[in-house]
This record gives C-alpha cells, structure tokens and sequence, in this order.
C-alpha cells in the first residue's frame, strides 16, 4: 500500500439511493423475499479523523472491508451480523438495519488525543467517567484491569464526540433498557473475543467501537466495519511494555498514527487541515497492512483496476445488477 495523491472518490453505479458518508457509499438494492430490504456498501480510500476526511490510502477500502468480513466469521456464535456477501474486494452486500444511536466504544486502555478522550478526561481530575469508577494513579496507555464501556452519541450529522454515560442511554431514552443490557453483554464478549485473536497475532487491542442495528424482523444486528485498523486501536505486542515503562506512546498499527500527528501539529478538526509528512501516510498504510496481514494469517493484495469498472462486472455476476445496467 503506497500513498499517491489521485483519491477513489468518484464512483458512479446504476443504482438508486445512494448516500455518501465519510469512509462509505451506500446504494439500494431490490429486497430479497427472504431478508428484506438490502444495500451495497462500498467503503472507499479516504481517512477520516475528528470527524473530517483528512487524506486517502490507495487500498485501504478493500483492506477495510475484506478484513471486517474476515471478523464477522470469527464473531458469528455471539451475534448476527448485516452482512450477506463481498463481490468485490470494496463492497458488502448487507441487509439493511435501523442503526441504534449509540456508538459501543469498549476501552481496555486509558488512552487518546482528543478532547473527549479516556485519558484526556481522566488528566483533567475526572476519576467517574461514563459511569465508571477508575482508581487514582493510572498512567497514560495504561491497559485496565478488565473492558469498560464507554457510549457516545451517534448524531445525524456522523459526529460521535459527545460522551455518555451508561446511565444516561436508558434516562434518554435512546436505547430500552433490556436490549441496552443485551448489547453490553455481547460488546464485551466480542471484545473478549477480539483481545484473543489480536494476542496470537502479536498485537494489543487497545479499544474498539461497535454499531448496532435492529434488521426488519426486529433482530439485533452487528453493521458497520469492526476491529479494523478503522475502528480499534491496535498497538505492538512485543515492544509495548518497555514504551509504557519508558513513557513512551506504545507502537500504533491503526490510524492514530495520524490522529496522533495532526494532534501534534496542533489540529484537531477545526481550521484548515494541515499537510502531514509522507513519512507519517506511509507509516500508516504499513500498519493497515500489517494488522491485516497479522490478524488473518492472509497476504493483502489490492485488487488490479479502477472500482468503477470492477464493482458492475461483479454485481451483474452475482445477479445483483441487469445486464442492461
């Protein structure tokens, strides 16, 4: 995975419905009679960071996708997820689901940059946060002594800052309180899960966010991508003690490696976004590569031409698109 500068942005399909959020396209497709109504997700090469896209990674779309299908194998026994089948290395045919709005962030480690940040709040004297009582003394990176569950909003606009507490999903409203108690449970089993697999390969699985759904027959669904270099923070094994020892931020696989480099140059969502060194995109794209490759056991190779002309010939292969199309 090399960084250039020409962006997969632009992908035209003769689809209705479309919808383009930070990282994802999204298309209608005919219901199925057995499953419902169903979208093709294609999940594209732009970085989004605070809440903004701040740069593209050739590949990293089908790394992102392929790699979440990989993890929805691995999490099949503790829940069902959205999705059907991967046409292509960048798409998901999935059914659809009403999303729950509530993020799952689930922390092993007191860590982060931004304002809103495990650690950030913890450094500012809070010792309650999100309902969770945490001991005074605690160092930056520190793993906790169990996952903790730490919700945030999940609002119209794709801003998912605004922390909240456990308490404060059911007085809100916003999730009932027996199905709220359901996702806790499985979160925290799908974590689990996860820590496991990352530890064989090498890697710590420091936190993770998970999205919800509920599918058309009322059904609590897993959606969106999951313990992908996207959505958890993944630190090296092997040399992760002696940097916490040593006050040293542990090594980043994911993509806080420019998180942390936007933080440094004092960028954190607001104002123009600054331009970054290569050394830090490519730095990047190796531990997207890396994490891939260490978790599935599996080479990542990117897939040879332009999405616009990969994505058709395989949905009129699946039968998914008319030949006409």
């Amino acid at each position: 995975m090399q960084v250039v500068s020409v962006p997969f942005d632009h992908l035209e399909l003769p689809l209705p419905g479309r919808h383009d959020g930070k990282v994802r396209s999204s298309w209608t497709l005919a219901d199925d009679p057995a499953l419902g109504p169903r979208r093709l997700f294609v999940t594209t090469d732009r970085l989004s960071a605070f809440d903004r896209v701040v740069g593209y990674v050739p590949g990293k779309g089908q790394l992102l996708n392929q790699l979440s299908w990989w993890w929805f194998g691995q999490l099949a026994d503790i829940i069902t997820h959205h999705g059907l089948s991967v046409p292509d290395p960048a798409a998901l045919v999935a059914r659809t689901a009403s999303p729950l709005p509530v993020e799952v962030i689930v922390r092993r480690a007191i860590t982060g940059v931004t304002d809103t940040s495990l650690w950030r709040r913890y450094e500012g004297g809070a010792r309650t946060i999100d309902g969770h009582s945490l001991p005074n003394g605690l160092t930056k990176n520190e793993l906790l002594p169990r996952p903790i569950i730490t919700p945030t909003t999940k609002g119209p606009t794709g801003s998912h800052d605004e922390p909240l507490s456990v308490a404060d999903v059911a007085r809100q409203g916003l999730v009932e309180h027996t199905l709220w108690d359901q996702i806790c449970e499985v979160a925290i089993e799908m974590f689990q899960l996860g820590e496991g697999i990352a530890e064989r390969a090498g890697l710590v699985l420091a936190d993770t966010k998970y999205e919800f759904g509920i599918g058309h027959d009322g059904d609590l669904l897993l959606i969106d991508e999951v313990h992908t270099p996207d959505s958890s923070r993944f630190w090296e094994r092997s040399t992760f003690a002696s940097r916490i020892s040593a006050g040293q931020e542990p090594e980043n696989l994911d993509k806080e490696i420019v998180r942390r480099a936007f933080a440094d140059l004092g960028y954190r969502g607001n104002g123009p976004i600054p331009d970054l060194a290569p050394a830090v995109w490519s730095a990047a794209a190796d531990g997207y590569r890396t994490t891939y490759e260490r978790l599935t056991g599996d080479r990542f190779v990117i897939a040879d031409h332009h999405p616009t002309q990969r994505i058709p010939a395989a949905l009129r292969a699946a039968g998914l698109l008319p030949e006409s199309s």
